[in-house]
């Protein structure tokens, strides 16, 4: 977007003030001049939380030299996850009101860097890795103040930077539009599906045409990247999944892909694992070849001239469902679980296939809209990490080669 010679690529120390933070020690704690410091803990990726701060002693020198004022971005300087080493956030709070932990490192951009901007260069390293790349890998990995400054920025004219700040602020207005419209929605959903609750009952034991079965146990070495695909408790997280990709392959015999197969249509309730999360259940939508499942989870085959599979899959996950399973759960060392007359007894709402496939057209038009605004936010994170590296015509990357 800009002409080749309007980019320079100048060392991050050059164009603002790298500092480390001041440590920690049992002095500290104790000293006077007590002042409230940021850590690692309060600053998040875009912003900083102010809710935990702890308090050390400054001496007057010490606060001019780590005391914070507005424009000023701190950085995580070491993590135990590589990929979140340099998470940033630029400071908004009172100057002179706090200081920052040498856990941290401060930007301070001198006169030629908009601090909007260079926060966006910090948080495209960040995901592109390039942060990740210059730390010293130990069991925290850290980015450390030298190497950080060494990197090469890329400066741009005040005005460019002012273009690039404006494209990002839309785009992320409209990334909040998008995520507001589907906080509104969520609820409605919800809401919707626990009007079901309402309806006369019966069991889920008479919508049941064989099971709940067990599934097939094999033990860890039995797993890999050839054989049959097996659908396990991390498969799916409850309502619709899509079991035709991203399975762990088992070896098995004709006699257990027989027994433990899947066909389309069939319920599947996880009957081990932690408690919350016991008797998630999806319904097996669609295969592409044979495909088993494994032994904590149950399999009921439906009556599917009688009920209507996704109106299954749509009330196993209301919560009058879950708040049934959690009387159920059997405790056990860090897990819980249920078991086949439990999922029996579950309550099922006493509606014919008309009245299931009427709700199910209703509870479409909901989740239509859902998938619209999903993919909508989708579309507009994806151009947000992309943004910045398109209006520096793709030379973000060249930073990492400092």
């Amino acid at each position: 977007m800009w002409a080749e010679d309007e980019i320079r690529w100048v060392p991050v120390g050059e164009v603002g003030e790298v500092r480390m933070g001041k440590q920690l020690s049992p002095a500290s704690r104790s000293a006077s001049g007590q002042m409230p410091y940021l850590r690692v803990a309060n600053v998040f990726d875009g912003f900083i939380s102010y809710h935990d701060v702890n308090y050390m002693g400054f001496s007057a020198a010490e606060k001019e030299v780590y005391g914070l004022r507005k424009g000023d971005i701190l950085l995580n300087e070491g993590q135990e996850n590589l990929m979140m080493v340099g998470r940033s956030a630029i400071f908004d709070g009172e100057p002179g009101v706090y200081c920052f932990q040498n856990t941290l490192i401060r930007f301070r951009p001198g006169p030629a860097i908009l601090p909007e901007y260079a926060q966006a260069v910090f948080v495209a390293w960040r995901r592109s890795g390039i942060f990740a790349s210059v730390a010293e890998k130990t069991s925290i990995s850290h980015l450390g103040g030298g190497r950080f400054a060494r990197l090469l920025f890329p400066l741009l004219p005040l005005q460019h930077q002012r273009r690039i700040i404006e494209v990002l602020a839309a785009v992320e207005e409209s990334d909040r539009a998008v995520e507001a419209s589907l906080e509104k929605l969520r609820p409605v959903r919800n809401a919707f599906l626990n009007e079901l609750a309402s309806f006369d009952r019966m069991q889920l034991r008479d919508v049941i045409s064989s099971g709940p079965q067990n599934g097939l146990y094999k033990p860890a070495e039995s797993y890999g990247d050839t054989g049959v695909p097996i659908v396990r408790i991390s498969s799916f997280s409850g309502g619709p999944s899509d079991l035709t990709r991203g399975l762990l392959c088992v070896s098995a015999s004709r006699a257990e892909e027989e027994r433990y197969g899947l066909s389309v249509g069939d319920l599947l309730v996880n009957r081990v694992n932690t408690p919350e999360l016991v008797g998630k259940s999806t319904v097996v939508g669609r295969l592409h070849e044979p495909t088993l499942f494994e032994s904590n989870i149950m399999r009921c085959r439906l009556l599917l001239g009688e009920v209507d599979p996704r109106f299954v899959e749509a009330w196993m996950s209301t919560r009058t469902v879950k708040s049934y399973f959690a009387s159920r759960t059997k405790p056990a060392v860090s897990q819980a679980s249920i078991n086949g007359p439990d999922v029996l007894g579950c309550p099922f709402p006493k509606l014919d296939l008309s009245e299931q496939q009427g709700f199910l057209s209703r509870l479409d038009a909901i989740d239509g809209r859902m998938t619209a605004e999903t993919a909508e936010l989708l579309k507009l994170r994806q151009l947000k990490r992309g943004v910045l590296d398109d209006l520096l015509g793709g030379k973000l990357q060249a930073s990492a080669g400092a």
